[in-house]
């Protein structure tokens, strides 16, 4: 089987590539060929035995999309995109890479005259205020983002390629993947993994919004495993909704705070310094607080089942178990 990724050298594209190699199978057919594009070259996973193609590509530069899928992969995951923050304050650049690449790539499918499986990674931020306490599957799109416009416009044009037979899509709509590990990125969300994993680490971590704020939240490890997931959901099974929101933890910042108090200790939840910031509190606030995400457990989608076990799921996959004193 012939597998490619795009946005395969941020977090997620990493982590799913390394449990591509892990696992060798996907659907029950052996793995033999990897294709990974981003903007920078991404790195070749360890231990894999067979064909790895590699190389800086950008989806929305001409020729680039029509390129990577000229050996028609049998499954596409489309992670490639520009976060939220930066999407926010670089209007051209979000639509050009989050609308324009994934347009391109559909496209490119479209016309090379394959039907891959094709996951694509949406987002929560297609949802906007007024909320009900918790959304349900059917919950209409509203995104006050241009981020979430995108994604809500690629969901769109996912599911028209599909039912026009282009290609076979799934959408999945993810909650904040939180801890995400190393540097910070420009994404709104990224403070919620920044009060956990920077004090964890021995360093501040600065709260720009109030305890109050609340979220859904899903480790690095549960979005990874949602992917691989949704890769084996069969067109029977989602019928023509194919785009759905996944399921997570929903907790207030507090919450979060408490919990990381419970599993590390009052120390390390004392390195959390509040600096308000109008923006991000902006952004964060028209995101939806709670998924009821009833059709993906339904669906055998799985998630923690709290923030501490989130917690514990970085300690564990990142930190070697240590926590900095």
């Amino acid at each position: 089987m012939h597998i490619l990724v795009t946005g395969a050298a941020g977090m997620i594209g990493r982590k799913l590539s390394a449990r591509l190699v892990k696992d060798g199978h996907l659907n029950g057919h052996k793995i033999d060929r990897l294709t990974l594009i981003d903007v920078i070259a991404p790195e070749k996973p360890a231990g894999f035995a067979g064909t790895v193609d590699f190389s800086p590509s950008d989806l929305s530069s001409p020729g680039a999309a029509a390129k990577a899928v000229a050996d028609r992969p049998e499954v596409i995951f489309h992670l490639a995109g520009v976060v939220s923050g930066e999407a926010e304050t670089d209007f051209e650049k979000g639509y050009r890479v989050n609308l324009d690449g994934t347009r391109t790539l559909f496209e490119a499918i479209r016309t090379a005259d394959f039907k891959p499986k094709v996951v694509f990674t949406s987002s929560i931020a297609v949802f906007g205020t007024p909320f009900p306490p918790s959304i349900p599957d059917d919950f209409h799109l509203t995104p006050l983002t241009s981020y979430g416009t995108q994604k809500a416009i690629c969901e769109l044009l996912l599911a028209d390629y599909t039912r026009r037979g282009f290609l076979d899509g799934v959408g999945i709509r993810l909650p904040t993947i939180c801890v995400r590990p190393g540097k910070p990125n420009k994404a709104a969300s990224g403070f919620f993994s920044s009060i956990i994993r920077e004090p964890l680490a021995g360093q501040e971590a600065l709260l720009p919004v109030a305890d109050t704020v609340r979220h859904t939240h899903a480790s690095p490890r549960a979005a990874v495993g949602f992917l691989v997931h949704a890769a084996g959901l069969t067109r029977q099974q989602l019928g023509t909704r194919i785009n759905l929101s996944m399921p997570g933890i929903s907790c207030t910042v507090g919450e979060q705070i408490e919990a990381l108090r419970r599993v590390a200790g009052n120390k390390v939840a004392a390195r959390i310094r509040r600096a308000p910031d109008e923006l991000v509190q902006r952004i964060v606030a028209g995101w939806a607080e709670q998924l009821d995400a009833k059709r993906a457990r339904n669906l055998g989608f799985k998630a923690e089942a709290s923030f501490d076990d989130i917690i514990l799921a970085h300690i564990e996959d990142e930190l070697e178990g240590k926590i900095a004193n």
